[in-house]
């Protein structure tokens, strides 16, 4: 299937194309520590364009994305996500549907424009439509609860992103804020 024409990517068109960040921060649990620390990483992303695909009179169109981050001086990544990010332009509605091989499942969405450079997605645990789901481990250890990613396109060659995941997690006496971000330089068309 050949890639979409961009405009029908709406605010995702800034974002095809493959991306790297060396300047990434995680702020997390570390379980070998039993205490939250903060991990520097560098990360890449790879997006391709495709669509449309049609739910009845729905029409969306997206990038099939893949992304690995790691840890400063180590060759194997630490974190690793396969997805989708979709735009539905009749609703105007921007979302981001993806998992990571510990188990959990996630479907975030926003309102947005077709020309927006800011994108604000969300998700909570029990939502029927942007939610989250995790395996049994997870869910009784670390519970995520809520997900919120922000995006914003500084041009045509970067981008950067905030996200932070409210995790309850059992070790620790109060839900934490994981967080993570960093500025993506596109590396290739």
């Amino acid at each position: 299937m050949p890639a979409p024409d961009p405009a029908d990517l709406g605010p995702l068109a800034a974002l095809a194309g493959t991306w790297e960040g060396t300047k990434g921060l995680d702020v997390s649990y570390h379980n070998a520590e039993g205490q939250v620390g903060e991990t520097p990483y560098r990360e890449r992303v790879v997006m391709n364009p495709f669509g449309p695909v049609e739910n009845g009179k729905q029409v969306l169109y997206g990038l099939d994305y893949r992304m690995s981050a790691w840890r400063d001086g180590e060759d194997e990544p630490f974190h690793t996500e396969v997805g989708y990010w979709l735009w539905d332009a009749a609703n105007e509605q921007v979302m981001r549907c993806f998992m990571v091989p510990r188990g959990s499942t996630l479907i975030a969405g926003g309102a947005a424009k077709a020309d927006a450079t800011s994108l604000v997605l969300q998700a909570t645990l029990g939502s029927q439509t942007y939610g989250v789901l995790s395996n049994i481990h997870l869910d009784q250890v670390a519970k995520t609860t809520a997900y919120q990613c922000t995006i914003t396109v500084h041009g045509p060659d970067s981008w950067s992103y905030t996200e932070n995941t409210i995790v309850d997690v059992a070790a620790l006496p109060l839900p934490m804020n994981h967080t993570d971000e960093n500025t993506l330089h596109r590396v290739q068309a």
